[in-house]
């Protein structure tokens, strides 16, 4: 009985990171690029009161054993990475991905992050910026006097200046992918780091080699369903009620135990 009470402490504690992951979905359902993330568990350890195959009288053996499992725990969490939605904005420094990759994004320390957001913006000096004044990798400055920002599907960028015939190209935007994307490591502000986890990574412009292409003017949405985080929560919420019931009975089991010297 005493173990039991801890066996479902372990399962409340594992539902409520499970809860904290979909609330973490359900508040970015409307960040550009996000992409959720689902709760992975595993179970505990397990005392082993017979094993299996332990021979028995009559030169045979026990076909199951006796094996009482202490509990569960969350062993990883799994950021998956297919496409959201698409809204078409018509904004010139919108971008957006079609498929797996990202944007490479210099910080304020020099190191290089990645992100799937396409929001891009033009600071005070005309170059491509985040919306928190973070520069795009490799850097693209729209002149002054440049109009009628266009962007290819294969990633160059071209501008038109008075007195010029045609659009000049004044840069390539470049993307990365990774072997494992969902090992990156996420660090705020629709950013990630490369971790051992999710492999070194792999820089091609748009449409060479695999690489995805480029859509202008559009944005990917997150990829959160929230019917589907709803019935998340649904579940996580019975599940966690299901195991302080565990604890609630291995308590009344107790105090009936305890009772029997009145």
């Amino acid at each position: 009985m005493i173990r039991s009470l801890w066996t479902g402490a372990t399962g409340m504690v594992a539902q409520q990171t499970n809860l904290d992951v979909t609330s973490n979905n359900l508040a970015n359902v409307n960040t550009v690029g996000y992409k959720k993330v689902r709760t992975n568990f595993a179970d505990l350890l397990y005392q082993i009161n017979r094993e299996p195959g332990s021979p028995v009288e009559g030169g045979t053996t026990v076909p199951t054993g006796i094996q009482v499992g202490l509990g569960a725990r969350v062993n990883g969490t799994s950021r998956i990475t297919t496409p959201g939605s698409y809204e078409v904005t018509d904004a010139p420094l919108n971008v957006a991905i079609e498929g797996n990759a990202y944007f490479q994004v210099v910080l304020p320390n020099g190191d290089i992050a990645y992100s799937a957001n396409g929001e891009w913006q033009r600071d005070g000096d005309g170059q491509i910026v985040t919306s928190d004044g973070y520069l795009l990798e490799p850097a693209i400055v729209i002149p002054e006097d440049g109009t009628d920002i266009t962007i290819s599907s294969t990633g160059q960028v071209y501008v038109s200046q008075p007195g010029d015939d045609e659009a000049q190209e004044i840069g390539q935007i470049e993307l990365v992918r990774f072997v494992n994307p969902a090992g990156l490591r996420a660090i705020g502000r629709n950013l990630f780091r490369e971790t051992a986890a999710s492999g070194d990574p792999q820089i091609g412009n748009p449409g060479d080699d695999g690489f995805p292409t480029l859509q202008q003017g559009i944005l990917e949405r997150s990829n959160v369903q929230v019917v589907e985080e709803m019935v998340n929560l649904i579940v996580a919420q019975r599940a966690y009620e299901a195991n302080s019931k565990t604890i609630q009975t291995a308590d009344r089991l107790l105090e009936v135990a305890n009772g029997l010297k009145r």
